[in-house]
């Protein structure tokens, strides 16, 4: 299985992880578009989780996806109420430290994103994804 996994390429991979729950959604085709460069479009997910925290207390993790590399950022948080916080953190992470703007966050509808004054100041278009697709 392992040895699988790393003979895929990026342009083939398909993640797994909600089929293997068994989460339902809603049929829709398959998107061919990709975005052009780095961080033009980022999605995030919020995650909990269930039967044990972390040994510091961490019961949730913010997971941050770059649509074109693949770049994978992970925050693990005590509360849900710390999203904010961490992605303020890593907007300004990315335009000081790789010197450009994220332009699309993608999300699944999730509260703890609705951050439309923050959004707005730093010019990011927030999108969420297709109803009931995890």
């Amino acid at each position: 299985m392992l040895i699988n996994f790393l003979l895929l390429s990026v342009e083939n991979f398909v993640c797994d992880v909600c089929h293997f729950a068994r989460q339902k959604r809603l049929y829709f085709p398959l998107s061919t578009s990709k975005s052009k460069k780095c961080f033009d479009l980022i999605h995030v997910d919020l995650w909990e989780l269930y039967l044990i925290q972390s040994i510091q207390g961490h019961k949730y993790f913010l997971t941050i996806v770059d649509d074109y590399s693949r770049y994978t950022q992970i925050f693990l948080l005590k509360q849900k109420s710390q999203v904010d916080r961490f992605w303020k953190f890593f907007v300004t992470f990315v335009q000081t430290q790789i010197e450009t703007i994220i332009k699309i966050i993608r999300n699944d509808n999730e509260a703890e994103f609705f951050m439309t004054t923050f959004f707005a100041n730093k010019e990011i278009v927030y999108q969420t994804s297709c109803v009931n697709t995890p």
